[in-house]
């Protein structure tokens, strides 16, 4: 399914939730783009007042301004603002579209904690936006979202599984939807049918290529939707631009292996002889991925046969943290752990409920030349953005929203991640000064199952 209906959105992205806040930001914007009159902004500005089913009409009333100038206000929005615009008239509708399809919105976005909510439906989404505090509601395309298992984020793009346990892509705001090559072409998984030739299950298994050569594993036979919870670790989409296309990169089991496939593919493409990954980054035409005991990688996929090239050897023993890669505000390459501590705790006298809750954030700076480690004390003006989504790391002056020196996180420990689905997430905002956190929104809002994630939105289109 290419894109959802504007009637889908409207609901909560439509002019009347804000018209004042709207139309003071696009009253600003027009001066500065237009050189218009006092006059004229203070005949648009008396009719704020008026109700959104007049506003056309209105609208209608004004002199008309030339596409291309809408087109260079309209690109000053914001996402929830410009949705906004989209709803006055068909002209502007016009507008927006042009703006999406040419490719010519870039205005960076706070991310937002993408999420479901049990008594909202199965097919509807919200996102919670870090800048405005407050959520919006969208309806998704088939299957149901709530349905799916969220494995990554990356660039407003999702990356989901279905019951099927196959993958696809999903823009929760133009509801763009693709499929990623079937599962079944991963090389840990066979197909299995039953007696009329139809897919019944999976044949999964757990071989890996180490040092000493390939280990194997006994195989298991899974059902459809129940392979997903044992393969499926972190997904990514990355834009590589020398080859003009997006890369998909697929952390699985067994043992946090890398698959990777373009666009296009028919098939996923293995990396074996290493595993135990976590995180993965595309900087510079390479593929930097990080292994449970900091060990960084870098893979060149571009020619017909991968390269690899060592970065940083081991750098601890302990497996415990999730360990984050990520760009370093000065163009390097930062390493981040988080300690996660489980606990469990008995409410209403029901069965022990298995939790984690995030105990301690360590950030260290990759020095390549000598393969070692260093210690930094603050991110000062910076920010980071930890969980199943890509690693991100943001400064408060290009996003004024968000707090400076702390860390924004999702849960993302596997073992409760999959194996707990109802239990309460580890959700909320971490101080790497005084090593406190806080909740990000109380009470809260969201379902447990799928994983709340955080997701920069985005309008554009693969």
């Amino acid at each position: 399914m290419e894109a959802c209906s504007l009637a889908r959105t409207t609901g909560l992205w439509s002019l009347p939730t804000h018209p004042r806040m709207f139309f003071s930001l696009l009253f600003r914007v027009l001066p500065r783009l237009l050189g218009l009159p006092p006059s004229l902004l203070k005949k648009f500005l008396k009719h704020e007042h008026i109700h959104p089913p007049h506003m056309e009409t209105e609208v209608g009333g004004l002199p008309e301004l030339p596409h291309e100038l809408l087109v260079d206000i309209f690109a000053l929005l914001d996402i929830p603002d410009l949705k906004r615009a989209s709803s006055v008239c068909s002209s502007w509708r016009s507008v927006y579209t042009s703006l999406c399809s040419l490719g010519l919105y870039k205005r960076p976005q706070t991310p937002c904690l993408f999420y479901t909510s049990e008594s909202a439906g199965e097919s509807v989404a919200f996102l919670y936006s870090l800048a405005e505090k407050r959520s919006y509601k969208l309806t998704l395309p088939e299957p149901p979202i709530r349905s799916r298992h969220l494995i990554g984020s990356t660039n407003g793009w999702l990356v989901t599984a279905d019951e099927r346990s196959e993958m696809h892509l999903l823009n929760p705001l133009t509801c763009q939807q693709i499929a990623l090559p079937s599962v079944i072409t991963i090389e840990h998984v066979t197909p299995i049918f039953d007696e009329a030739g139809a897919l019944c299950e999976y044949q999964y298994s757990r071989h890996t290529y180490g040092p000493y050569g390939l280990s194997t594993g006994r195989p298991s036979a899974l059902a459809l939707g129940q392979l997903r919870s044992y393969l499926y670790v972190k997904a990514f989409v990355f834009y590589d631009a020398s080859a003009g296309g997006h890369i998909v990169v697929l952390i699985h089991n067994p043992f946090g292996q890398l698959s990777f496939a373009r666009l296009g593919d028919d098939k996923w493409t293995w990396l074996p002889q290493h595993s135990f990954f976590h995180d993965c980054i595309y900087k510079d035409g390479l593929l930097y991925a990080v292994t449970s005991q900091g060990k960084i990688l870098a893979f060149n996929l571009r020619g017909p046969v991968v390269t690899t090239e060592l970065i940083m050897d081991i750098a601890k023993d302990i497996l415990y943290e999730n360990i984050y890669i990520v760009q370093a505000p000065c163009g390097g390459l930062l390493q981040v752990w988080r300690t996660q501590e489980a606990s469990q705790y008995v409410e209403d006298a029901g069965p022990a409920t298995h939790l984690t809750n995030t105990r301690d954030i360590k950030i260290f700076k990759v020095e390549t030349t000598s393969e070692k480690l260093v210690g930094i004390d603050s991110l000062d003006d910076h920010v980071l953005l930890l969980g199943h989504n890509q690693t991100l790391c943001l400064s408060v002056e290009e996003y004024p929203h968000l707090k400076a020196n702390h860390a924004y996180f999702t849960d993302d420990c596997k073992l409760y991640l999959f194996g707990w689905k109802n239990n309460r997430r580890d959700i909320g905002i971490y101080d790497l000064a005084n090593n406190t956190c806080e909740e990000l929104v109380s009470p809260q809002p969201w379902s447990n199952w799928p994983n709340p994630i955080w997701i920069t939105p985005s309008l554009t289109k693969l």
